[in-house]
């Protein structure tokens, strides 16, 4: 028999109302009394380390911005949690309270890591929980004549600072490495919804959508000291963290959900990792205390879960990363792009500068981008797949249902490198903002080509074999 538990929150408005949110939990059958848990087979780790701007700077997430921020409604972090099994296997889980993650970044902490502490490439994930209130520090999506500012001039320092603070990090956690238990549950929240709204003439807004796809699952990874006190949480959902778009630097409802629950148990230090959100948004949205509740919800879902039944975790660690390239649609000729130069569309505008200086740079246009995939397995119960770029909700509804579903698959997007949004092949025949026009707010010539999602299936596919192996994995 399948039992249902609903949790009740009541949340005070600004208006001074009352708001009822309910988090819905689905278990299987219980025995009531836990029984008395194993010796830890385990060690882990967890870190954390402030990364909020001390100055203003310009904001990442919105085209529209016109102006720097104007201060800090709530600190911004980065946060590691690292696991050792019982044979020395490694793995380190590094979160951000950022707009994404650079291939370059990925690439300069791989040489880092490995030099300081002898993590390969496989053995870390970096991610980015897409917050739109985090400062931007890639140049060309500055607003026009931004470049010159003051605060444009803030971002080599603060890369750099961010870059040596991830490292940082990470060295803790592995300083921290302890006899731990470790166990997987899931609960669900339901605040996230499909944003890409069908429109006549086969066009799509961002809007809500409330009969498109969701992923409303909350995966939950604990880690508990050998007495059973909490040391760290590590949780997931599959929504754009977009609650808000004003001027001020927040992590937004992923980031209160995190403060809540650190509060609420104190000593513990909770990770968020973004799932497949790439076409899905909070709702409703605009206003602090919408991230709030948001975040509370989130927080509210993952106490659940951690009330239940948890499956402990067995057996080693095995991780595999690769890249694959993405293929291109074929692109507008130099012509085109050079007559673009001439549109009203300042997005258009730029994003033609940079292809043509590209053309200038390397003779053509790229026909391909290296695309990062990742498969974990925690032990013999979890397989994590880890997705570069904004993957839309398609991907994880897909691979948990091939891969062995959600009690013992979680994937996760924004991974290692956020260059673009991925639309799956339904996404991609639709076309709209994830499908098309956001590639000209980027460094990408154009649309992907048709055959990219069996392209990262396959992939998927692979890792998850190598991983299946005896032994330790490597990357292919």
């Amino acid at each position: 028999m399948r039992l249902h538990y609903f949790f009740h929150l009541f949340v005070r408005r600004i208006t001074g109302r009352w708001l009822a949110l309910s988090v819905a939990l689905s278990v299987g059958p219980t025995t009531g009394a836990r029984a008395a848990p194993a010796a830890p087979t385990w060690r882990a780790g967890a870190a954390t380390v402030e990364i909020t701007p001390a100055s203003n700077m310009w904001m990442a997430g919105f085209g529209s911005r016109n102006r720097p921020s104007e201060g800090v409604a709530q600190k911004l972090h980065a946060k590691a949690l690292a696991l050792a099994d019982a044979q020395d296997g490694r793995f380190v889980f590094l979160t951000m309270d950022f707009i994404g993650v650079s291939r370059s970044l990925r690439q300069s902490l791989e040489r880092r890591l490995a030099a300081s502490y002898q993590l390969r490439p496989e053995q870390f994930v970096l991610t980015a929980s897409h917050t739109h209130s985090g400062p931007e520090l890639r140049e060309y999506k500055l607003p026009a004549g931004a470049a010159e500012s003051p605060q444009a001039a803030l971002i080599p320092a603060y890369r750099t600072a961010l870059e040596d603070k991830l490292h940082a990090v990470v060295g803790e956690a592995l300083a921290n490495l302890a006899p731990a238990r470790v166990a997987y549950t899931r609960a669900r929240a339901g605040f996230a919804m499909n944003r890409r709204r069908p429109q006549p003439k086969g066009n799509f807004t961002d809007a809500s959508y409330p009969d498109g796809p969701v992923d409303h699952d909350v995966p939950v990874l604990r880690v508990d000291a050998p007495d059973g006190r909490l040391r760290a949480v590590l949780f997931g959902y599959a929504c754009h963290n977009t609650t808000l778009s004003f001027y001020k630097f927040s992590g937004d409802y992923a980031g209160y959900a995190q403060e809540y629950l650190e509060a609420d148990h104190p000593g513990a230090i909770a990770l968020f990792l973004t799932g497949c959100a790439g076409d899905q948004n909070p709702y409703p949205r605009s206003t602090v205390a919408l991230a709030q509740i948001h975040g509370r919800t989130l927080a509210t879902a993952v106490d659940a879960a951690l009330g239940t039944t948890l499956t402990p975790l067995t057996g080693a660690l095995r991780s595999a990363f690769s890249e694959i390239d993405l293929r291109y649609a074929p692109p507008p000729s130099r012509a085109e792009f050079e007559a673009r130069l001439a549109s009203k569309d300042r997005i258009e505008v730029n994003h033609a500068r940079r292809m043509l200086d590209q053309i200038e740079k390397d003779g053509a246009i790229r026909a391909s981008y290296p695309y990062p995939v990742q498969v974990v397995r925690l032990g013999n119960e979890l397989k994590l797949i880890a997705l570069g770029g904004e993957a839309v909700v398609d991907y994880s509804l897909r691979l948990k249902q091939q891969f062995g579903g959600p009690r013992s698959v979680w994937i996760a997007a924004y991974s290692n490198d956020v260059m673009a949004y991925i639309p799956s092949e339904r996404v991609l025949r639709e076309g709209g903002y994830e499908a098309v026009t956001s590639m000209r707010n980027s460094i990408h010539p154009g649309p992907w080509a048709p055959g990219l999602e069996e392209q990262i299936v396959a992939k998927v596919t692979e890792l998850e074999r190598v991983t299946g192996m005896a032994g330790k994995a490597t990357a292919p």
